[in-house]
C-alpha cells in the first residue's frame, strides 16, 4: 500500500517536473521505459532541455558521468531514467522522513 503511494507521488512529481503524461497507475518498468523513451527523444532534439532537467531535478552530475563510463555501448537514456526515478524517490523519503519529525516536534512540545 505504501509504495503504491510512493509510485502516484513520484509519478506526480515526474509529470510536474517533466511536463509529462505518465498514468497515475504504471508499474516500475514502463515508467522506467515510458522515461527512458522521453529522455531518448530529448537527446535526440532538445539536449538543452534534457540538461535543463537533470539540473532542475538534481541528478549527481559526477555520478552520472561515471556511470556514463562505465556503461559505454549501454542505453544512455535508460542510464537517464534510472538515475532521474532513484534521485526523485530519494527526495520523496526524504521528504516523508522530515515531516514526521517536524510532526513529531510538535507532539512533544506539547
Amino acid at each position: 500500500m505504501i509504495r503504491y503511494m510512493v509510485e502516484n507521488t513520484l509519478i506526480h512529481i515526474l509529470n510536474r517536473q517533466l511536463n509529462t503524461d505518465f498514468p497515475e497507475v504504471i508499474s516500475e518498468e514502463q515508467l522506467l521505459q515510458r522515461l527512458s523513451f522521453f529522455i531518448n527523444d530529448l537527446i535526440q532534439n532538445d539536449i538543452q532541455n534534457l540538461v535543463t532537467i537533470l539540473y532542475k531535478v538534481d541528478v549527481n552530475e559526477n555520478k552520472l558521468k561515471q556511470l556514463l563510463l562505465e556503461n559505454a555501448g549501454e542505453d544512455t537514456a535508460l542510464i537517464i531514467a534510472a538515475l532521474i526515478i532513484e534521485r526523485q524517490l530519494q527526495k520523496i523519503e526524504t521528504r516523508k522522513q522530515f515531516s514526521s519529525k517536524s510532526e513529531n516536534d510538535v507532539d512533544e512540545k506539547w
